[in-house]
């Protein structure tokens, strides 16, 4: 199991940008299929960005796609998100998720059930 930490959360302008981190101990996260999961007011969560083993591949919620990047750094036991440009419908808490890759592999990218390791999440607010 791993357990997950978020990071670098907060407000900002329209149009502005912020990186997340998770840190993650217990079980190294080279085995594990990674995803930042995020919840508005009165929606259901819905994974933003996802990250397959080896970082290789990513795929994103229709929303976010070309400004928001995922990233993974094993070496750090880290996954990190970087928004750009954010809209105030990007409000929302944020969380880190993951799930182990082994036997199945990482197929249900957008199956938030999925997810069995969560962080805390942490608040981004975007204003207008």
């Amino acid at each position: 199991q791993v357990h997950l930490v978020e990071s670098g959360g907060g407000s900002v302008q329209a149009g502005g940008s912020l990186r997340l981190s998770c840190e993650a101990t217990g079980d190294p996260i080279s085995d594990y299929c990674m995803a930042w999961i995020r919840q508005s007011p009165g929606k259901e969560r819905e994974v933003a960005a996802f990250i397959y083993v080896g970082g290789g591949s990513q795929s994103y919620a229709s929303a976010v796609r070309g400004r928001f990047t995922i990233s993974r750094d094993d070496a750090k036991n880290t996954l990190y998100l970087q928004m750009d440009n954010l809209k105030p419908e990007d409000t929302a808490i944020y969380y880190c998720a993951a799930y182990s890759s082994l036997p199945a592999g990482c197929s249900r990218w957008s199956h938030v059930p999925a997810f069995r390791s969560w962080g805390q999440g942490i608040q981004v607010t975007v204003s207008s």
